[in-house]
């Protein structure tokens, strides 16, 4: 999932564990502050939530959903057979039930009884079958479908639009109330490819009265299986959303939730500080005065997320191995973590964050460097040898531009000028930094799957489900739709051993010993790291201020509410508490 901002479920001990340390260590709050205050009025019940450096969200569609911010949204709505609780453990959503096949291929799911879209009709096993083969649907261009929905059987038949329908083919409803799906390999990560939103259910009939796009803007009269409905969506403002009294577990309490645009983090938290909004995050200027606010308001929570940059292997100067080590190793990342994320954030080396089954604290960086703070001294030997190994000089060395975006964070400036001046500093090499809009950003690194037209940029990616696979295979597979840097592509002297690692991807996501399993995304890993796959520069913590009236908001390394939490929020009378009056 691109952040701006989801398991096997036999590491999940070690996984709760590490979290469990973390969570105590950073002095974050795994529950509600303690209400000591009634619960306010229906009328006072509205919950404000910033989304910051965004001015709209990218969509609504479950089928397209590639990012935080939107998949936020999409949860309050849509909901899957299959979610990830709290814990971020499988459980069964609509599915009351599973069951597979002696040969692990034919998964069967018993939906539960009595369930309901938003505007009443019954959510049928048709829907569910119907959701799942039209965001393979070719004309939707969905750039996440093919690889959460790669397991099902003919999907890149489907998406490629040489089958017309999955439906009969590896999606079937024999009974209102049962659905099968049929899958190409044993994998052990299928039900938790199943809690990403491209496998929630929309309403059939629904789409097809309005069609692929107009149905969404008709999500208050029906089309929603979550616990909210969306009330109004006022571009450039706000989007809002209502209970959706149908939802199957009950009604919610809060009766409106707003995502409020925000230009930047700084104007958000300010208005959190004169009670407009209920939430924000803390900008790293303010953290000592966060942490300060009365009521336990600061909450500081360890997140599976990675930020790092990226340098396209189909554009030059990095299609050199050397010259992507030497970019690598040049900046010092642990300078970022003191100075700039002033500790907030965790320096590393790793593509799969610390918490993570699969977790390799043997993991060294490129070309053997342990430290994160890099190594000049290498970084400029590298630099000299992948140069005269392509022709260059810096008189012919090609301009790089290094594409982000940084939604007015301050923080997130910082660390791209620091970037760019470590660059220059030991490479002598003057990187022009061009700051988009998110939703553009995200765009225009999907539309470089294939091809050299971005040529390096700065992402972020939160974990999808807690299992290696949404690290390695899912991000740099041979034929992955997210393989946005084009790894394992090109001619470079190194391509064989980046299809090598592909095959060994591969094997590993279907390998049944579990042990030898994570070995091999080991083994991937520091191979990959070593090819500059991605240049990781922290683990992220997610830092932010709650109104103490708030009660039920419960914190985890995903940063996201599972439906049913949605029923346990309210909002009590303890103060402070922000004036929610205007929405």
């Amino acid at each position: 999932m691109q952040s701006g901002k989801k398991r096997r479920i036999l590491f999940l001990p070690l996984l709760l564990t590490l979290l469990a340390v973390l969570v105590v260590a950073c002095g974050g709050n795994s529950g509600g502050s303690g209400s000591t205050g009634s619960k306010l009025s229906d009328d006072k019940q509205v919950y404000v939530i910033p989304e910051s450096g965004l001015s709209d969200l990218a969509t609504l569609d479950p089928a397209l959903s590639t990012d935080a911010p939107s998949i936020s949204a999409i949860d309050l709505m849509f909901t899957g057979l299959v979610q990830l609780d709290d814990n971020l453990k499988v459980y069964g959503e609509l599915a009351q039930n599973w069951s597979t096949s002696s040969d692990g291929l034919t998964w069967t799911f018993k939906l539960r009884p009595g369930i309901k879209f938003n505007d009443g009709n019954p959510i049928t096993a048709d829907d569910v079958i119907f959701s799942i083969d039209r965001a393979l649907k070719p004309e939707l261009k969905s750039t996440v479908a093919p690889a959460y929905l790669s397991l099902v059987k003919d999907s890149d038949k489907r998406f490629a639009g040489k089958v017309p329908t999955l439906i009969n083919d590896s999606l079937f409803a024999p009974d209102p109330s049962t659905v099968k799906i049929v899958t190409t390999q044993n994998a052990q990560y299928f039900l938790d490819a199943l809690t990403y939103p491209t496998s929630y259910v929309v309403e059939k009939s629904f789409v097809q009265k309005y069609g692929d796009t107009d149905f969404l803007k008709h999500l208050s009269e029906g089309g929603c299986s979550g616990p909210y409905q969306l009330e109004k969506y006022t571009s450039g403002k706000q989007v809002s959303f209502v209970p959706n009294n149908s939802y199957w577990a009950g009604k919610a309490q809060l009766k409106k939730v707003v995502y409020a645009f925000y230009k930047d983090p700084q104007t958000a938290y300010k208005a959190y500080k004169t009670n407009q909004l209920d939430q924000a995050g803390v900008p790293t200027a303010n953290l000592d005065e966060a942490r300060a606010l009365p009521n336990k308001q600061y909450r500081q929570v360890p997140q599976l997320t990675i930020d790092y940059f990226a340098m396209n292997y189909l554009a030059k100067p990095f299609n050199n191995i050397k010259i992507r080590q030497a970019f690598a190793l040049a900046v010092d990342k642990s300078a970022i973590e003191k100075s700039i994320y002033k500790g907030q954030r965790l320096a590393t080396n790793h593509i799969v964050p610390q918490g993570m089954p699969g977790y390799n604290p043997d993991l060294k960086g490129p070309a053997g460097v342990t430290s994160t703070k890099g190594d000049k001294t290498l970084a400029k030997q590298l630099f000299q040898e992948g140069m005269q190994e392509e022709n260059y000089t810096l008189a012919n060395f090609p301009a790089i531009t290094v594409t982000v975006a940084s939604g007015g964070s301050q923080s997130g400036k910082n660390l791209f000028t620091f970037a760019q001046q470590q660059w220059k500093d030991t490479l002598g090499v003057t990187v022009t930094i061009n700051d988009e809009d998110f939703n553009k950003r995200l765009d225009d690194v999907s539309n470089t799957v294939g091809n050299g037209k971005l040529q390096m940029w700065f992402a972020a990616w939160g974990a999808d489900y807690p299992d290696p696979e949404d690290w390695t295979t899912l991000l740099f597979g041979a034929g992955s739709s997210n393989n946005s840097l084009n790894y394992g592509m090109g001619n470079s002297k190194t391509v064989a051993t980046q299809k090598q690692m592909q095959d060994l991807m591969a094997k590993a996501d279907v390998n049944q010993n579990s042990a030898q399993r994570i070995s091999q995304y080991n083994q991937v890993e520091q191979q990959m790291v070593d090819d500059v796959a991605w240049m990781p520069v922290d683990q992220r913590t997610l830092s932010y201020v709650l109104k103490p009236c708030v009660q039920g908001i419960v914190d985890n390394a995903q940063d996201q509410i599972p439906p049913q939490d949605w029923l346990k929020i309210y909002k009590s009378s303890d103060s402070p508490c922000a004036n929610t009056s205007a929405y």
